[in-house]
C-alpha cells in the first residue's frame, strides 16, 4: 500500500507581531507624528495668508526656514516608520515652505544696467559696544562707498573718527543718540539730507549721496522697533508700512538697516513689493543669518537688510563679523543706473 506524505504546513507570525513591525512604535508614534504635520500644516498657513498678527505669530515666522527643514525631517521620519498618510500629508505642506525658502538659495538673473558701482554698508553699532577700530578697517579693506550705521552714540562717532571714518569718509550726517536711538550715514561722496516723514521711533537718517557720472541715490538708515510685545508689534507693522517707496524719475532708494524682520514677515514683503529687491537674497545669500552674533549661539535670524531698488542691477553680498556687535554688517554692490 502506497503511503502519502503531507505537507507540513509554514508557520506564520502571529498577525500581532507582523503588525508592531509595519507599525514602529504604535498609536503613540502616530499621534506624535500627527502633531507635528499639524505643525507644519500651521505654519503654510501662517505663511499663506500674509497676516504678521500678533507677536508670537511673528516669532513663528520668523523661523520659516527651520520649519522647511524640520518638515523635511518629518517626512523622512514618517517614511522610516511606515506611516505613510502622514508622510503624505507633510511633504506636501513641506513643499509649500520649501518653496518660499530655497529661492533665496540661488543668484537671481542680473539684468543690465551702465553707471557707477556702488558698495554700500549696514551695521547695527550695538548702543556704541562694535569695535570702531575693526569697523573702519572693513570700511577701507571692502572699500565702502557708503554706510549706513543704527544705534549710533555720540561716544562711538567720536571713536570712529579717531579710528579714522572722518578721512575715508569725510561726508557724515549723523544724529547720534543714546541706547538704540541714533542713526547716521557717513560716504566718501557729497551727502544732503532728506526729510523722510512720518517719524519712527528711532530716527532713521536719510541722505542724498551725490555719485560720479551724474549720478545720485538715496539712503535711508533703517532701524525699526523691535516686536517684543503685541504693544510694540503694532508699531512693529506701522514702521514697516511707512519706509519708503521708490519714485520714478528720483534717484534710486536704498533702505539699508537693522529691520528687525525676515522676508517670511508680510510686512517686509510688502516692501518688496513696493519696489525694492532683496541683495543677500539676489546674491543667493538670502538665509545668511545676521543676528545675534557674540554670543554662546550662532546667528539664526537675518534681520539686517539691504533693499535696493529694483531698478539698480545687484552684483554681490556679503556679511561681516564686528567684535562687540550683536550684529553681523552687511554689504552689496550695485550698479546706479538712473541719473540723479
Amino acid at each position: 500500500m502506497a503511503s502519502s506524505v503531507r505537507s507540513r504546513p509554514t508557520r506564520r507570525a502571529p498577525v500581532y507581531l507582523d503588525e508592531g513591525r509595519r507599525r514602529i512604535g504604535g498609536a503613540g508614534l502616530t499621534f506624535l507624528l500627527s502633531l507635528f504635520t499639524a505643525a507644519v500644516i500651521a505654519m503654510v498657513a501662517l505663511r499663506l495668508l500674509g497676516i504678521d498678527g500678533d507677536h508670537v505669530m511673528v516669532v513663528l515666522l520668523a523661523g520659516t526656514p527651520f520649519a522647511a527643514g524640520g518638515g523635511g525631517l518629518l517626512v523622512l521620519v514618517a517614511m522610516m516608520c511606515r506611516r505613510w498618510a502622514v508622510a503624505v500629508v507633510a511633504l506636501a505642506f513641506t513643499a509649500c515652505l520649501v518653496a518660499a525658502v530655497l529661492p533665496r538659495t540661488f543668484t537671481a538673473p542680473r539684468p543690465y544696467g551702465s553707471g557707477p558701482a556702488v558698495r554700500v554698508l549696514s551695521l547695527d553699532l550695538a548702543q556704541g559696544r562694535a569695535n570702531a577700530a575693526d569697523v573702519v578697517s572693513l570700511i577701507r579693506d571692502q572699500h565702502v562707498d557708503v554706510v549706513a550705521f543704527q544705534e549710533l552714540t555720540p561716544s562711538s562717532v567720536t571713536a570712529l573718527n579717531a579710528a579714522g571714518l572722518s578721512a575715508d569718509m569725510p561726508s557724515q550726517l549723523f544724529a547720534p543718540g543714546d541706547g538704540p536711538t541714533g542713526s547716521g550715514i557717513a560716504s566718501r561722496y557729497p551727502l544732503q539730507e532728506v526729510v523722510i516723514d512720518p517719524p519712527t521711533t528711532f530716527p532713521q537718517v536719510t541722505a542724498r549721496v551725490s555719485l560720479p557720472q551724474q549720478r545720485a541715490v538715496e539712503v535711508e538708515s533703517v532701524h525699526v522697533r523691535p516686536p517684543t510685545d503685541d504693544n510694540t508689534t503694532d508699531t512693529w507693522k506701522r514702521e514697516l508700512d511707512a519706509l519708503p517707496d521708490p519714485v520714478d524719475g528720483a534717484p534710486p532708494m536704498i533702505l539699508a538697516g537693522d529691520f528687525n524682520a525676515t522676508v517670511d514677515h508680510a510686512g517686509l514683503r510688502s516692501t518688496l513689493v513696493s519696489g525694492y529687491v532683496d541683495a543677500a537674497s539676489e546674491a543667493g545669500q538670502g538665509l545668511t543669518p545676521t543676528w545675534p552674533t557674540g554670543g554662546t549661539l550662532p546667528p539664526l535670524l537675518p534681520i539686517d537688510h539691504l533693499l535696493v531698488d529694483n531698478r539698480c542691477p545687484v552684483d554681490s553680498f556679503a556679511a561681516f563679523d564686528i567684535p562687540g556687535s550683536d550684529h553681523k554688517a552687511v554689504l552689496t554692490q550695485f550698479v546706479a543706473t538712473i541719473r540723479g
